[in-house]
């Protein structure tokens, strides 16, 4: 009997649904605070977030032409194995099961756990709180895809009904703020240092794009509804920023964004008062666990193409054969997030990977080279990157000053991320010998 293999239970609509959830978690209604400390013109503000959505938009139409190539089980794993070595492949997923993906949903449980106390005061951690979260996630998902994408589905489209909330509140109620004793700065040349440093936060904002492709193996003609969901889902999330971003500025003003903690909060407080914070803290953790469920749907695909390659444990390749899910591979990525949310670890470990996480994304973008050079002619409806090679070395330029520039400011959390990169070549030359053998 054939082993079960991946199911193909995804259309447009849940590629699309799977690229807004991987951007949108909590960083739309904290960051613009953090942007305005650093660019304090209004005018500046809206176009660093403007400048993001099109760094986004750049990624996404090389995301798009990627997978059309090569609608592939692991997506960014699997063109990273075929245009270069599956060593490289290997070390971008060994350093996304260990840090990347289970830290990063670690630190999101606990933002979402932290929230949800604060609403209904109920009598619990929040890292035990985040553990029962991601245990539930994680068994839903094992249902198979279908389950885990309506999940998905209802949670995106709840978030993106909060966040219209918010802008619609924003300017229809909210009134515009001004502050006499603070002076905008004339924008000049001598803003571009710091807009170069806005725009880091804004670009973080913008990432999570690249894990729709994971799941190509389970989408129904992923070479046309992929690239399509790729587009479509960054262009909706550029929106919402933009328009999330001009409420902000018009209720707070630049002088009082810059000062807020919370932004989306203290913006909804001056509207609808304490009742307008309360619901903005609700729909943040609607966000965030959705980011969380699009977390446990996508990135299990990576460690399912590795032991499928045998570069890991043989098990993690195995499928369900009545869900159709790679069950083991959801269940460890499960596990290792609740023992880092329990731990309490995961904010340092993030900070190891930032450097490492854009390197990988410049060396993506280069597969499109690779990959045209091999392929004599374009195939019928392969999506091509507008403006290319331009557009395509710019953004690999953006992506590698990003990640020169964090070794630069955290020289000593980038070594550790380096030394957990590097410690993953050794690992592959084991499970190569073993797969071997």
């Amino acid at each position: 009997m054939p082993e079960p293999q991946l199911a193909r239970r995804l259309g447009l609509f849940d590629a699309t649904m799977i690229v807004m959830g991987g951007i949108i978690g909590s960083g739309i209604f904290m960051n613009p605070a953090i942007v305005a400390k650093r660019v304090p013109t209004e005018s500046v503000i809206l176009a660093a977030w403007l400048a993001g959505g099109l760094f986004a938009l750049a990624a996404a139409f090389i995301w798009a032409e990627l997978a059309s190539v090569r609608p592939d089980v692991g997506g960014q794993y699997a063109y990273l194995r075929e245009a270069f070595h599956p060593l490289v492949a290997f070390v971008y997923g060994w350093v996304l099961l260990l840090v990347i993906q289970t830290g990063g949903m670690a630190a999101v449980a606990v933002t979402f756990a932290q929230y949800f106390v604060q609403l209904t005061h109920v009598p619990i951690r929040s890292p035990y709180l985040a553990a029962i979260v991601l245990a539930i996630l994680t068994i839903i998902n094992c249902l198979g895809v279908r389950a885990g994408g309506t999940v998905q589905n209802v949670l995106m489209v709840l978030k993106i009904a909060a966040i219209a909330a918010i802008v619609a509140c924003g300017f229809l109620l909210g009134n515009a703020a001004h502050n006499e004793l603070f002076q905008e700065p004339k924008v000049s040349l001598s803003l571009l240092p710091a807009f170069g440093l806005a725009l880091v936060p804004v670009i973080f904002s913008y990432g999570g794009w690249q894990t729709a492709t994971f799941v190509a193996g389970e989408i129904r003609e992923p070479r046309k509804n992929l690239p399509r969901g790729l587009i479509i889902g960054v262009i909706g999330v550029v929106l919402l920023y933009l328009a999330a971003n001009l409420v902000y500025v018009r209720v707070l003003g630049v002088w009082g964004l810059a000062a807020s903690d919370a932004p989306a909060s203290d913006a909804m407080r001056g509207v609808l008062g304490d009742f307008g914070a309360r619901a903005t803290a609700a729909a943040i953790a609607i966000s965030t666990v959705g980011f969380l469920s699009q977390s446990m749907l996508t990135a299990p695909r990576v460690y399912f193409a590795m032991a499928n390659d045998g570069l890991f444990f043989k098990r993690v390749a195995m499928v369900h054969p009545q869900t159709r899910a790679p069950i083991v591979a959801i269940a460890l990525q499960g596990v290792l997030a609740i023992v880092l949310a329990l731990l309490g670890t995961y904010s340092s470990i993030l900070n190891y990977v930032v450097s490492v996480d854009v390197i990988f994304f410049g060396l993506t973008a280069c597969c499109v080279f690779i990959f045209r050079r091999r392929e004599s002619r374009n195939e019928e409806g392969t999506t091509r990157v507008p403006g290319h090679p331009v557009t395509t070395l710019v953004f690999i330029a953006a992506c590698w000053i990003v990640a020169i520039n964090t070794v630069y400011r955290n020289p000593r959390d980038t070594l550790i991320g380096m030394a957990i990169m590097l410690a993953g070549i050794p690992a592959y030359w084991f499970w190569r010998r073993r797969s071997v053998k």
